[in-house]
């Protein structure tokens, strides 16, 4: 399936720069009114505030598959999120490493047979802090099949790993995708760069070349749309151009996948 991120109405929610920012029953009804089937609730601590039972019924109406996303691999934390992912018939839920190689095994050695047991996978996802090669290495040493990779290629680019090889190394593991584009850019005066995101086909993502690796549709991995896009000037704006953004580059997945 492809779907939207709350990564895809960043600014609409955040409370910080939105005078009225939307919940996630909004996000629901907009992901659904642009007919995408799957809504990951990502890095958005507010759902543990919410009344599952509420949100479940009200994507079901929608005809909504929802996926969670948090950070973290402590076992006390994970079994919170496996709880709330029951609740909402979740199955799959995306993770961040926050924690050394060795702490972040054995916690999930400690977590991941209750995930088994549910029918969860937990993907972790690359990202610049944690070098692919540990990623990878992590994975492999649980050795659980509810254990996999949420592929993110644009991450990487800070740690100065090259997306094509965060995709070659990652792509037996991957069970999720995030797919945003991305472009440097110089800054004024051409002093140095500024890395942010761009729609879709616009930058220097090799969509093509990762599809091809991990083969989405043929092993049953979801895609799901996030955006970097970088402030406006003010809150109108911004929220204006990131909703053209979830239309287009929703639009340009679905032509890129027929």
């Amino acid at each position: 399936m492809i779907g939207l991120s709350t990564y895809a109405f960043f600014w609409r929610w955040h409370a910080e720069t939105n005078p009225r920012p939307i919940d996630l029953h909004d996000m629901l009804d907009r992901t659904a009114d642009l007919g995408a089937p799957l809504f990951q609730i990502c890095d958005y601590p507010l759902v543990e505030g919410y009344d599952p039972a509420r949100l479940r019924a009200h994507a079901d109406r929608r005809g909504v598959t929802l996926e969670l996303g948090t950070r973290g691999t402590a076992p006390d934390h994970l079994a919170r999120y496996l709880s709330l992912a029951r609740a909402l018939d979740v199955t799959l839920v995306r993770s961040m490493l926050t924690t050394d190689r060795d702490d972040a095994v054995a916690a999930l050695r400690e977590a991941l047979p209750a995930y088994e047991r549910a029918g969860v996978t937990l993907a972790l996802e690359t990202y610049e802090k944690v070098p692919t090669a540990t990623l990878v290495e992590v994975v492999s040493t649980v050795d659980s099949p509810a254990l996999g990779i949420c592929l993110d290629p644009a991450n990487c680019v800070a740690a100065l790993e090259h997306p094509t090889e965060t995709v070659t190394k990652t792509a037996a593991w991957v069970r999720n995708l995030h797919v945003k584009d991305f472009a440097f850019t110089r800054r004024d005066g051409w002093v140095g760069f500024t890395l942010a995101g761009c729609p879709l086909g616009e930058g220097l993502l090799d969509y093509a070349a990762m599809v091809a690796a991990v083969r989405p549709a043929g092993r049953g991995i979801n895609q799901v749309i996030e955006h970097w896009l970088p402030w406006q000037g003010d809150s109108a704006t911004t929220c204006a151009l990131e909703d053209t953004w979830t239309a287009t580059n929703l639009e340009t997945l679905r032509s890129w996948n027929p």
